[in-house]
């Protein structure tokens, strides 16, 4: 499938999951994207690190856990950037082992937007499309200022990591 990158996301400098300064985090990146049927999706793409594993050679549950909830409620954003989520309801059904130093991809997005919540959905699968877990989340929206308690986001704790954006990405 191809998916159209429209833009890319922030980063944070110590997430465990998108801070690129914590040496033990995924450092993951996250794409805003169009799916080959023209709907706004969100796709995240790491590389898991020994760092990351359970068993040796697979990703921990849990850390697959965190990324498929990150990854879904980041997805709203792609549409409604003011909107900030708070998981509600995590779902994640584990389907095959998450191969350490292989590139895994996660696709997500928004199935139903609520007043108050919204609902999202996605996938995590390998460059050869077999699917690795997938998950279906319920979110509380909360605006900027409700999830930081009036701290400000600066250039330095949220930042969009440079690189020139491909045009699509090829999964």
């Amino acid at each position: 499938m191809k998916f159209k990158v429209v833009s890319k996301q922030h980063n944070t400098d110590m997430c465990f999951i998108c801070g690129m300064n914590n040496n033990t985090g995924t450092k993951a990146e996250f794409y805003n994207c169009i799916d080959p049927d023209g709907n706004p999706c969100l796709v995240t793409k790491i590389t898991p690190r020994e760092e990351h594993q359970s068993y040796p050679g697979r990703m921990h549950g849990g850390i697959i856990s965190a990324l498929l909830d990150e990854a879904v409620g980041r997805a709203v954003q792609h549409t409604n950037p003011e909107i900030w989520g708070v998981t509600i309801d995590l779902a994640v059904k584990f389907r095959k082992p998450v191969p350490l130093d292989k590139t895994v991809w996660i696709v997500s997005r928004v199935t139903n937007l609520g007043l108050r919540s919204f609902d999202a959905t996605g996938e995590m699968f390998t460059e050869y499309g077999t699917t690795l877990a997938s998950v279906t989340a319920k979110y509380f929206k909360l605006s900027q200022d409700q999830v930081f308690n009036g701290d400000k986001l600066n250039d330095k704790n949220w930042f969009i990591v440079p690189e020139k954006l491909p045009k699509y990405f090829e999964l």
